[in-house]
């Protein structure tokens, strides 16, 4: 079910966000529910504590937040940021990537 929302906003304030739905070619509705779900977006989910926790418990190379391994047994022992996918040998991938510069566009 919609719901209406009635803001009090400054003069000066009401000017722009018209200015800005202008210049996007929306109403001043459409713009503020447009900037509200931008606003909703940028906001962070979940706990802060969680996420952190994931991050520690995948640097220390422990089980994944899903509950599985996490590549813990293909994570070096002596280097605790070690990937736990398949990177290449690191002279390889340097020169890929100079081959790949020195490739011209058609």
């Amino acid at each position: 079910m919609s719901k209406r929302l009635q803001v009090i906003l400054p003069e000066a304030d009401m000017r722009q966000i018209q200015y800005f739905a202008q210049a996007d070619k929306l109403t001043v509705a459409e713009w503020v529910r447009r900037a509200i779900i931008a606003a909703q977006r940028a906001e962070p989910t979940g706990a802060a504590a969680h996420k952190l926790g994931a991050v520690r418990e995948a640097l220390r190379g422990g089980a994944a937040a899903d509950g599985s391994a996490g590549g813990a047994g293909l994570r070096a022992a002596a280097n605790p940021f070690a990937q736990a996918f398949p990177t290449a040998d690191m002279s390889r991938l340097l020169a890929d990537i100079e081959r790949g510069y020195r490739i011209t566009a058609p």
